[in-house]
Protein backbone atom coordinates (compact mmCIF):
# COMPACT_ATOMS: atom_id res chain seq x y z
CA UNK A 1 0.00 0.00 0.00
CA UNK A 2 1.22 3.49 -0.60
CA UNK A 3 1.21 6.09 1.74
CA UNK A 4 -1.17 7.93 0.02
CA UNK A 5 -3.60 5.13 1.14
CA UNK A 6 -2.64 4.23 4.70
CA UNK A 7 -3.16 7.90 4.74
CA UNK A 8 -6.98 7.61 3.45
CA UNK A 9 -7.45 4.39 5.17
CA UNK A 10 -10.84 4.37 7.41
CA UNK A 11 -11.52 2.87 10.56
CA UNK A 12 -13.90 4.19 13.63
CA UNK A 13 -15.60 7.26 11.39
CA UNK A 14 -12.17 8.77 10.33
CA UNK A 15 -9.23 7.91 8.04
CA UNK A 16 -5.63 7.77 9.10
CA UNK A 17 -5.18 11.50 7.90
CA UNK A 18 -7.35 12.72 10.42
CA UNK A 19 -6.04 10.58 13.16
CA UNK A 20 -2.90 12.17 12.59
CA UNK A 21 -3.97 15.68 12.64
CA UNK A 22 -5.65 15.07 16.00
CA UNK A 23 -2.67 13.35 17.74
CA UNK A 24 -0.34 16.39 16.39
CA UNK A 25 -2.65 18.44 18.07
CA UNK A 26 -2.97 17.02 21.01
CA UNK A 27 0.96 17.09 21.08
CA UNK A 28 1.40 20.74 20.13
CA UNK A 29 -1.02 21.20 23.08
CA UNK A 30 1.16 19.30 26.02
CA UNK A 31 4.37 20.24 24.58
CA UNK A 32 3.50 24.22 24.58
CA UNK A 33 0.79 24.45 27.47
CA UNK A 34 3.57 25.65 29.87
CA UNK A 35 5.42 28.05 26.81
CA UNK A 36 2.42 29.30 26.13
CA UNK A 37 0.57 30.27 29.61
CA UNK A 38 3.91 31.51 30.68
CA UNK A 39 3.68 34.17 27.79
CA UNK A 40 0.15 34.85 28.35
CA UNK A 41 0.67 35.55 32.14
CA UNK A 42 3.53 37.78 30.74
CA UNK A 43 1.40 39.89 28.55
CA UNK A 44 -0.89 40.12 31.35
CA UNK A 45 1.26 41.34 34.02
CA UNK A 46 2.84 44.15 31.44
CA UNK A 47 -1.08 45.63 31.98
CA UNK A 48 -0.41 45.48 35.05
CA UNK A 49 2.90 46.34 36.53
CA UNK A 50 2.37 49.84 37.78
CA UNK A 51 -0.75 48.65 40.19
CA UNK A 52 1.64 45.50 41.90
CA UNK A 53 2.88 47.56 44.73
CA UNK A 54 6.52 45.75 44.37
CA UNK A 55 4.89 41.98 43.69
CA UNK A 56 7.02 40.86 41.84
CA UNK A 57 6.79 38.76 37.37
CA UNK A 58 7.41 35.50 38.72
CA UNK A 59 5.11 35.46 41.68
CA UNK A 60 2.13 36.32 39.43
CA UNK A 61 3.67 33.66 36.95
CA UNK A 62 3.93 31.04 39.36
CA UNK A 63 0.24 31.44 40.57
CA UNK A 64 -1.24 31.29 36.84
CA UNK A 65 0.99 28.76 35.09
CA UNK A 66 -0.56 26.05 36.41
CA UNK A 67 -4.14 26.54 35.67
CA UNK A 68 -3.55 28.86 32.60
CA UNK A 69 -1.45 25.74 30.92
CA UNK A 70 -4.73 23.17 32.39
CA UNK A 71 -6.89 25.28 30.20
CA UNK A 72 -4.77 25.72 27.22
CA UNK A 73 -4.20 21.82 27.18
CA UNK A 74 -8.06 21.73 27.00
CA UNK A 75 -8.44 23.97 24.40
CA UNK A 76 -6.13 22.25 22.37
CA UNK A 77 -7.67 18.70 23.19
CA UNK A 78 -11.09 19.78 22.27
CA UNK A 79 -9.99 21.50 18.74
CA UNK A 80 -8.02 18.21 18.29
CA UNK A 81 -10.96 15.70 18.78
CA UNK A 82 -13.13 18.50 16.60
CA UNK A 83 -10.83 17.12 13.56
CA UNK A 84 -12.75 13.71 14.43
CA UNK A 85 -15.97 15.31 15.46
CA UNK A 86 -15.19 13.82 18.86
CA UNK A 87 -16.43 14.69 21.64
CA UNK A 88 -19.73 15.79 19.72
CA UNK A 89 -20.62 19.59 19.09
CA UNK A 90 -22.98 20.69 21.60
CA UNK A 91 -25.58 21.78 19.09
CA UNK A 92 -25.59 17.48 17.55
CA UNK A 93 -26.19 16.47 21.09
CA UNK A 94 -29.76 14.92 21.20
CA UNK A 95 -30.85 11.83 23.02
CA UNK A 96 -30.23 9.31 20.19
CA UNK A 97 -26.54 10.29 20.42
CA UNK A 98 -24.43 7.63 22.19
CA UNK A 99 -24.09 8.04 25.93
CA UNK A 100 -20.07 7.61 26.10
CA UNK A 101 -20.12 10.54 23.50
CA UNK A 102 -22.22 12.42 26.08
CA UNK A 103 -20.61 11.96 28.97
CA UNK A 104 -17.32 12.56 27.74
CA UNK A 105 -18.59 15.77 26.39
CA UNK A 106 -19.80 16.77 29.70
CA UNK A 107 -16.99 15.91 31.58
CA UNK A 108 -14.84 18.33 28.82
CA UNK A 109 -17.39 21.15 29.46
CA UNK A 110 -16.94 20.17 33.49
CA UNK A 111 -13.26 20.30 33.14
CA UNK A 112 -13.07 23.59 31.04
CA UNK A 113 -15.37 25.71 33.89
CA UNK A 114 -13.18 24.35 36.72
CA UNK A 115 -10.29 25.22 35.02
CA UNK A 116 -11.50 28.80 34.04
CA UNK A 117 -12.65 28.82 37.67
CA UNK A 118 -9.27 27.90 38.89
CA UNK A 119 -7.69 30.65 37.19
CA UNK A 120 -9.88 33.53 38.88
CA UNK A 121 -9.09 31.38 42.50
CA UNK A 122 -5.07 32.26 41.41
CA UNK A 123 -6.21 35.75 40.60
CA UNK A 124 -7.67 36.62 43.71
CA UNK A 125 -4.71 34.99 45.65
CA UNK A 126 -2.54 37.60 43.55
CA UNK A 127 -4.52 40.82 44.61
CA UNK A 128 -4.67 39.51 48.32
CA UNK A 129 -0.66 39.33 47.32
CA UNK A 130 -0.57 43.23 45.86
CA UNK A 131 -2.46 44.47 49.06
CA UNK A 132 -0.31 42.83 52.03
CA UNK A 133 2.00 44.73 50.34
CA UNK A 134 0.17 48.29 50.52
CA UNK A 135 -0.82 47.05 54.02
CA UNK A 136 2.81 46.94 55.00
CA UNK A 137 3.11 50.79 54.55
CA UNK A 138 0.31 51.40 56.18
CA UNK A 139 -0.43 52.16 59.43
CA UNK A 140 -3.83 50.86 59.85
CA UNK A 141 -4.10 47.72 60.83
CA UNK A 142 -7.79 47.21 59.22
CA UNK A 143 -6.08 46.08 55.76
CA UNK A 144 -5.21 42.94 57.98
CA UNK A 145 -8.30 42.29 58.80
CA UNK A 146 -10.24 43.05 55.62
CA UNK A 147 -7.64 41.35 53.12
CA UNK A 148 -8.06 37.57 54.45
CA UNK A 149 -12.38 38.04 55.03
CA UNK A 150 -12.16 39.54 51.47
CA UNK A 151 -10.11 36.92 50.57
CA UNK A 152 -12.04 34.26 51.63
CA UNK A 153 -15.71 35.65 50.77
CA UNK A 154 -14.44 36.79 46.93
CA UNK A 155 -13.27 32.92 46.53
CA UNK A 156 -16.48 31.79 47.87
CA UNK A 157 -17.86 34.30 45.08
CA UNK A 158 -16.32 32.25 42.40
CA UNK A 159 -16.67 29.01 43.59
CA UNK A 160 -20.48 29.59 44.03
CA UNK A 161 -20.21 31.05 39.95
CA UNK A 162 -18.33 28.10 38.45
CA UNK A 163 -21.00 26.08 40.16
CA UNK A 164 -24.19 27.51 38.82
CA UNK A 165 -22.25 28.09 35.35
CA UNK A 166 -21.53 24.22 35.73
CA UNK A 167 -25.21 23.17 36.25
CA UNK A 168 -26.58 25.79 33.60
CA UNK A 169 -24.17 24.92 30.80
CA UNK A 170 -23.47 21.34 31.34
CA UNK A 171 -26.62 19.82 32.78
CA UNK A 172 -28.87 22.49 31.11
CA UNK A 173 -30.46 23.42 34.82
CA UNK A 174 -32.66 26.43 34.74
CA UNK A 175 -30.25 28.16 37.17
CA UNK A 176 -32.48 31.54 37.59
CA UNK A 177 -35.95 29.12 38.14
CA UNK A 178 -33.55 27.24 40.93
CA UNK A 179 -32.60 30.44 42.26
CA UNK A 180 -36.06 31.61 42.41
CA UNK A 181 -37.12 27.97 43.59
CA UNK A 182 -34.73 28.15 46.72
CA UNK A 183 -36.76 31.18 48.08
CA UNK A 184 -39.66 29.23 49.61
CA UNK A 185 -37.00 26.74 50.29
CA UNK A 186 -35.05 29.44 51.72
CA UNK A 187 -36.60 29.90 54.84
CA UNK A 188 -36.36 26.55 55.81
CA UNK A 189 -32.63 26.55 55.21
CA UNK A 190 -32.18 29.46 57.21
CA UNK A 191 -33.97 28.22 60.07
CA UNK A 192 -31.46 25.40 60.27
CA UNK A 193 -28.53 27.23 59.24
CA UNK A 194 -29.29 30.18 62.09
CA UNK A 195 -26.30 29.91 64.10
CA UNK A 196 -24.19 30.35 60.75
CA UNK A 197 -25.78 32.99 59.61
CA UNK A 198 -25.85 35.10 62.59
CA UNK A 199 -22.07 34.48 62.59
CA UNK A 200 -21.89 35.92 58.95
CA UNK A 201 -23.97 38.87 59.70
CA UNK A 202 -21.68 39.59 63.05
CA UNK A 203 -18.68 39.07 60.79
CA UNK A 204 -19.95 42.03 58.48
CA UNK A 205 -20.74 43.97 61.93
CA UNK A 206 -17.40 43.79 62.99
CA UNK A 207 -15.76 45.12 60.15
CA UNK A 208 -18.15 48.00 59.79
CA UNK A 209 -18.02 48.88 63.60
CA UNK A 210 -14.07 48.17 64.47
CA UNK A 211 -14.24 47.20 67.90
CA UNK A 212 -10.60 45.89 66.95
CA UNK A 213 -8.42 44.92 64.22
CA UNK A 214 -6.12 41.54 64.04
CA UNK A 215 -3.44 41.93 66.11
CA UNK A 216 -5.05 43.68 69.10
CA UNK A 217 -5.19 41.84 72.45
CA UNK A 218 -8.71 41.68 73.50
CA UNK A 219 -10.78 39.83 76.80
CA UNK A 220 -14.27 38.56 75.75
CA UNK A 221 -16.32 35.62 77.63
CA UNK A 222 -13.47 35.48 79.77
CA UNK A 223 -11.04 34.65 76.79
CA UNK A 224 -8.11 36.65 76.31
CA UNK A 225 -6.14 36.72 73.74
CA UNK A 226 -4.41 38.53 70.31
CA UNK A 227 -6.86 38.32 67.29
CA UNK A 228 -4.63 36.28 64.72
CA UNK A 229 -7.67 36.31 61.70
CA UNK A 230 -11.79 37.15 61.35
CA UNK A 231 -13.66 34.67 59.31
CA UNK A 232 -17.33 34.29 58.49
CA UNK A 233 -18.14 32.37 61.47
CA UNK A 234 -15.75 32.81 64.02
CA UNK A 235 -12.44 34.83 65.36
CA UNK A 236 -9.33 33.02 65.98
CA UNK A 237 -7.38 34.41 69.23
CA UNK A 238 -4.09 33.52 70.30
CA UNK A 239 -4.01 32.93 73.98
CA UNK A 240 -0.89 33.79 76.31
CA UNK A 241 -0.79 30.09 76.93
CA UNK A 242 -0.47 30.14 72.86
CA UNK A 243 -3.12 27.60 72.69
CA UNK A 244 -5.42 28.68 69.56
CA UNK A 245 -9.19 29.66 70.87
CA UNK A 246 -12.05 29.95 68.41
CA UNK A 247 -14.30 32.50 69.24
CA UNK A 248 -17.99 32.60 67.53
CA UNK A 249 -18.56 35.79 65.81
CA UNK A 250 -21.58 36.32 67.61
CA UNK A 251 -20.12 36.28 70.91
CA UNK A 252 -17.11 38.95 70.12
CA UNK A 253 -19.85 41.45 69.07
CA UNK A 254 -23.05 40.45 72.10
CA UNK A 255 -20.83 39.78 74.85
CA UNK A 256 -18.60 42.69 76.41
CA UNK A 257 -15.42 43.09 74.77
CA UNK A 258 -12.26 44.40 76.26
CA UNK A 259 -9.73 46.19 73.70
CA UNK A 260 -6.73 46.12 75.66
CA UNK A 261 -4.53 46.95 72.89
CA UNK A 262 -6.46 50.65 73.23
CA UNK A 263 -5.48 51.40 76.84
CA UNK A 264 -3.31 54.48 77.06
CA UNK A 265 -1.62 52.49 80.02
CA UNK A 266 -1.20 49.59 82.28
CA UNK A 267 -2.24 49.49 86.16
CA UNK A 268 -0.31 48.23 88.78
CA UNK A 269 -2.21 47.98 92.13
CA UNK A 270 -1.24 45.49 94.92
CA UNK A 271 -0.64 45.78 99.10
CA UNK A 272 2.41 45.93 101.18
CA UNK A 273 1.83 43.89 104.38
CA UNK A 274 4.59 45.14 107.00
CA UNK A 275 4.56 43.84 110.00
CA UNK A 276 3.08 45.51 113.21
CA UNK A 277 6.92 45.53 114.54
CA UNK A 278 7.34 48.54 111.84
CA UNK A 279 6.86 51.77 113.59
CA UNK A 280 4.96 54.97 111.91
CA UNK A 281 8.11 56.74 111.73
CA UNK A 282 9.57 54.03 109.60
CA UNK A 283 5.84 53.99 107.82
CA UNK A 284 6.34 57.28 106.78
CA UNK A 285 9.12 57.01 105.52
CA UNK A 286 8.77 53.74 103.30
CA UNK A 287 5.28 55.71 101.96
CA UNK A 288 7.28 58.77 101.54
CA UNK A 289 10.54 56.70 99.57
CA UNK A 290 8.07 54.48 98.01
CA UNK A 291 6.12 57.14 96.23
CA UNK A 292 9.09 59.70 95.37
CA UNK A 293 10.87 56.26 93.33
CA UNK A 294 7.61 55.42 92.00
CA UNK A 295 6.77 58.71 90.67
CA UNK A 296 10.69 59.67 88.99
CA UNK A 297 9.90 56.42 86.35
CA UNK A 298 9.44 58.21 83.39
CA UNK A 299 7.24 55.64 81.86
CA UNK A 300 4.64 56.12 85.67
CA UNK A 301 1.65 58.89 84.80
CA UNK A 302 1.20 61.39 87.81
CA UNK A 303 -1.94 59.25 89.07
CA UNK A 304 0.48 57.62 91.65
CA UNK A 305 -1.32 56.09 95.02
CA UNK A 306 1.06 55.00 98.32
CA UNK A 307 -1.15 55.13 101.62
CA UNK A 308 -1.68 53.58 104.85
CA UNK A 309 -4.81 51.83 104.39
CA UNK A 310 -5.34 49.19 106.91
CA UNK A 311 -4.32 47.75 110.52
CA UNK A 312 -5.33 44.33 110.30
CA UNK A 313 -4.41 41.93 113.28
CA UNK A 314 -1.72 40.19 110.86
CA UNK A 315 -0.21 43.27 109.26
CA UNK A 316 -0.10 47.23 108.43
CA UNK A 317 -1.17 47.35 105.03
CA UNK A 318 0.30 49.52 102.72
CA UNK A 319 -1.86 50.32 99.05
CA UNK A 320 0.34 50.84 96.44
CA UNK A 321 -1.37 51.77 92.91
CA UNK A 322 0.15 53.51 89.45
CA UNK A 323 0.12 53.77 85.73
CA UNK A 324 2.70 52.62 83.42
CA UNK A 325 2.24 54.53 80.61
CA UNK A 326 2.59 51.95 77.56
CA UNK A 327 1.02 49.13 75.48
CA UNK A 328 3.57 46.75 75.59
CA UNK A 329 3.52 43.73 77.86
CA UNK A 330 6.81 43.46 78.04
CA UNK A 331 7.88 46.81 79.13
CA UNK A 332 5.07 47.02 81.76
CA UNK A 333 6.58 44.12 83.31
CA UNK A 334 10.24 45.73 82.92
CA UNK A 335 8.90 48.88 84.65
CA UNK A 336 6.79 46.51 87.49
CA UNK A 337 10.02 44.75 88.39
CA UNK A 338 11.76 48.15 88.57
CA UNK A 339 9.49 49.36 90.94
CA UNK A 340 9.17 46.75 92.99
CA UNK A 341 12.87 46.26 93.67
CA UNK A 342 12.83 50.31 94.89
CA UNK A 343 9.51 49.53 97.48
CA UNK A 344 11.63 46.85 98.85
CA UNK A 345 15.02 48.64 99.08
CA UNK A 346 12.54 51.96 100.34
CA UNK A 347 11.76 49.46 103.27
CA UNK A 348 15.00 47.82 104.10
CA UNK A 349 16.35 51.21 104.09
CA UNK A 350 13.62 52.91 106.49
CA UNK A 351 14.39 49.82 108.30
CA UNK A 352 10.69 48.28 108.55
CA UNK A 353 9.77 44.50 107.77
CA UNK A 354 7.32 42.68 105.89
CA UNK A 355 4.70 40.69 107.93
CA UNK A 356 5.34 36.76 107.97
CA UNK A 357 2.28 34.31 107.90
CA UNK A 358 3.56 32.09 110.40
CA UNK A 359 5.94 33.91 112.74
CA UNK A 360 6.14 37.88 114.64
CA UNK A 361 8.69 39.25 114.17
CA UNK A 362 9.78 42.24 116.53
CA UNK A 363 12.41 44.41 116.15
CA UNK A 364 14.15 46.83 119.06
CA UNK A 365 15.97 49.85 118.08
CA UNK A 366 15.23 48.89 114.65
CA UNK A 367 17.50 46.25 114.47
CA UNK A 368 15.54 42.78 114.33
CA UNK A 369 15.35 40.58 117.49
Amino acid sequence: MSIQEILNYRFLGNNVTAYLWCAGILLFGYAFKTLLSRLLSKLVFRFIRKRTEGVAEHQFQALLIQPLSIVIFLITAYFAFQVLDYPVRSSEIGRNEPWPKVLLFRLFQMAVIWGIGWVWLRIIDFLVLVFQRRSENSTSRISNQLVPFAKDLLKVLVLTITFLVMLSKVFGVNVTALIGGLGIGGLAVAFAAKESLENLIASFTIFLDRPFAVGDLVDVGGVTGTVEKVGFRSTRLRTAEKSYVTVPNKSMIDKPLDNLSLRTARRVNFTLALSHATTSQQLHRIVQDGKRAIEENPLVTKEVQIQFSALTPAAKEVTVQYFVETTNYEEYLQVKEELNYRLIEAVEQAGGTFASTGTTIVQVNGLPA
